[in-house]
């Protein structure tokens, strides 16, 4: 845990995490808008497995797969997931650096805050153990093994959940923050207030 402490104190300089989450979301609104498209184009309204948090079974990979044909299949397997390995990378980075440099702010980047960090790493390892299970199930169908389809989805069940406690846990230290920054306000107002009336 110290190694790990020390890597993230090494890169906790404003701008680098700026420009980590900056390239980050980029990549994203890149899914958002193009490739995730693409695919949706062929699925009915069906939604992609990594787009499921609440997961998916065996029956629902075959209708999602037969509805996405052959076109739609390659789109996924060869546009969606490519960009889709990129992502968790720079998802677990630049918002475990984003955390802690909050946390860094607050005088608390130290045990256990520190393990807070690590939620958006896991969250992007479950995302390759997904995206792997994914590419598998596409490069067997019509073959679908169930133990390949539970295994998958108990990885999309670990992102999801890994990403959102995630988030929740960065709104609750900038709130934290802002909370801090404007009592220090509130008490310099206060002070200045008082020095004036002397």
């Amino acid at each position: 845990m110290k190694m790990f402490e020390k890597i993230i104190r090494n890169h906790l300089q404003g701008r680098k995490v700026l420009l980590l989450f900056i390239i980050t979301n980029i990549v994203y609104v890149l899914m958002l808008t193009v490739t995730i498209p693409n695919v949706m184009e062929h699925t009915e309204g069906m939604k992609l497995l990594d787009m499921m948090p609440l997961g998916y079974d065996a029956e629902y990979v075959n209708t999602l797969f037969r509805t996405l044909g052959q076109t739609g299949r390659n789109t996924y397997l060869y546009r969606q997931i490519p960009m889709d390995m990129i992502y968790p990378l720079l998802f677990g980075i630049s918002f475990s650096l984003l955390l802690a440099y909050f946390l860094n702010k607050l005088n608390k980047l130290k045990t256990p805050f520190l393990y807070l960090c690590l939620l958006p790493m896991l969250a992007a390892m479950a995302d390759y153990a997904e995206n792997i299970g994914i590419i598998t199930l596409l490069n067997d169908y019509p073959e679908i093994s169930k133990n390949t389809v539970t295994m998958t989805n108990s990885f999309s069940l670990l992102k999801s959940s890994c990403t959102t406690l995630s988030f929740v846990v960065f709104i609750f230290v900038l709130l934290t923050l802002g909370i801090k920054s404007f009592r220090k306000t509130v008490k310099r107002t206060e002070r200045e207030k008082g020095c004036e009336s002397y």
